[in-house]
C-alpha cells in the first residue's frame, strides 16, 4: 500500500478548526428522534477516498493534536447540552488506535442508552493493563476504556459459486478468504430462530480507547 504524501497543513488546520466549530452543538430534536448521534473527523485528506492502491497517512504531530482538542471541545460542549436534557445518557470520545482518522464523539439516549456497549470487544483485564502500557498522551480528565478495534467477517461473507460472474472469480475470492482465515482471530457462533448457524470471525486491527467523564 502506497502512503500519499500531505502538503498544505496550514489549510488542514484551519478545516479542523472549522470541522469542530461546525459540530460543537447538538441537534437535541434530531437526537431526541433518532435517540443517537455521532461527529467523525470530517476533515480532507482523512476522510476521503483515494484510488490507485493508496491512501492517506494518519494524522500525526501538530494536526492529531488539533484533531484531538478538537473532539475534546466537542465531547465537553454535547456533555453541557445532554446534562440539561435531565435524563440518562451515552457520551464518549472513540479514540482509534493506530487508524486515528477514525476517531469520533458518540452519544445516546432513550432506547438507545446501550446501543454501544458492544461495539468494540472488551478484553479481559490483564489484557487491558499490559495495553495501558503501550499508548501515550491520553488526554487527563477522562476515564479511559481499552477495547479491541478489529475487522469483522462471517461464514456467509463468501456466498455461492452462483454468486459470482464465474468460476475463476468465486475460487480467487474463495482462496483469499481462507488465506484471511489462517490469521488470529477470534470466532462467535450465532444461531437464528429458524435455526441457522452463522460463524463470526473477528480479526484485531488496534485498539479503541472509549473516554467520558463522571
Amino acid at each position: 500500500m502506497r502512503i500519499k504524501k500531505l502538503r498544505g497543513h496550514h489549510r488542514i488546520w484551519k478545516d479542523i478548526e472549522t470541522w469542530k466549530n461546525e459540530n460543537l452543538k447538538l441537534d437535541i430534536e434530531s437526537l431526541k428522534s433518532s435517540q443517537r448521534d455521532h461527529t467523525k473527523i470530517w476533515v480532507s485528506p482523512y476522510c476521503d477516498y483515494t484510488l490507485l492502491n493508496s491512501e492517506y497517512p494518519q494524522p500525526k504531530g501538530k494536526t492529531r493534536q488539533k484533531i484531538l482538542a478538537g473532539l475534546i471541545d466537542i465531547y465537553t460542549e454535547w456533555k453541557k447540552q445532554l446534562d440539561a436534557l435531565g435524563e440518562p445518557y451515552y457520551l464518549k470520545i472513540w479514540l482509534i488506535d493506530p487508524y486515528f482518522a477514525n476517531s469520533q464523539v458518540v452519544c445516546a439516549i432513550g432506547d438507545f442508552l446501550h446501543f454501544y456497549d458492544s461495539t468494540f470487544f472488551n478484553p479481559d483485564q490483564e489484557y487491558t493493563a499490559r495495553a495501558d502500557h503501550q499508548i501515550k498522551n491520553l488526554p487527563n480528565g477522562f476515564n479511559w476504556e481499552c477495547r479491541l478495534d478489529e475487522m469483522h467477517l462471517s461464514s456467509n461473507d463468501l456466498g455461492e459459486p452462483e454468486d459470482y460472474y464465474d468460476e475463476v472469480d468465486f475460487l480467487t475470492e474463495k482462496k483469499a478468504f481462507e488465506k484471511q482465515l489462517k490469521k488470529p482471530h477470534r470466532k462467535t457462533v450465532s444461531k437464528s430462530e429458524d435455526g441457522e448457524v452463522t460463524e463470526y470471525y473477528s480479526f484485531k486491527v488496534g485498539h479503541a480507547w472509549l473516554g467520558s467523564k463522571d
